[in-house]
């Protein structure tokens, strides 16, 4: 089995072409043919998966939206958000999509207690939650049985564009980020902690760090 897991910090990127890569990556990747996580941010997108209905698009405004082949509704992305995509060969690491986010969800709240933040999930809601709150969302696609897409953490952002949708298809959803909890944080050193859970959630033993697409 190929234990290996190649994390790339990407920075800022625009949301289409990686997408794209997402899919082609899926598509070609063969037997031997490591996992990898993709962290970035993406400059402002609303992006409606493949449930999403237009009628939680409130008032997108100059605001890019774009259809997608995630499962979910509709969210948002924009600077100041940690988003990391999950190229997971299922089958490889005995996972069955329940246990993947489960795996993610417990991830993300081990990185919250790092910083002294409870979090938690709630039943029939996937993402993680601060009391009433929603701090990260997830969404994933499975095919050829291996996942693409991911979850997104808000970190330090500017949350109005939550209040133009119906985030994940709840009306009235209220969203919070981690600067609002515990003050200003360092997005690189979030993501290297998000990057340590998850790969230790999912058990890998080998991990390769990258900061480009090579």
């Amino acid at each position: 089995m190929n234990q290996q897991l190649i994390i790339r910090h990407l920075g800022l990127q625009p949301y289409l072409p990686v997408w794209q890569r997402m899919q082609s990556f899926t598509n070609e990747r063969e037997a031997p043919t490591c996992d990898e996580i993709w962290l970035l941010e993406h400059p402002p997108v609303f992006t409606l998966g493949r449930a999403g209905k237009t009628e939680h698009l409130l008032a997108p405004g100059t605001i890019p939206v774009v259809s997608v082949d995630r499962g979910g509704l509709v969210t948002y992305h924009g600077p100041g958000q940690l988003v990391a995509y999950l190229m997971i060969d299922l089958k490889r690491r005995r996972l069955t999509v329940r246990t993947l986010v489960t795996a993610i969800e417990k991830a993300l709240i081990a990185l919250l207690a790092d910083y002294g933040v409870a979090a938690d999930t709630r039943p029939g809601a996937p993402g993680v939650y601060v009391g009433t709150a929603k701090i990260a969302s997830l969404g994933l696609r499975i095919q050829h049985g291996c996942s693409f897409h991911g979850l997104a953490l808000n970190l330090d952002m500017d949350l109005e564009p939550f209040a133009r949708i119906n985030p994940c298809g709840y009306q009235g959803l209220q969203m919070t980020q981690l600067k609002e909890l515990v003050g200003p944080v360092k997005q690189s050193e979030v993501a290297a902690r998000l990057a340590e859970q998850l790969s230790r959630k999912l058990g890998y033993n080998t991990i390769s760090s990258r900061r480009n697409w090579d």
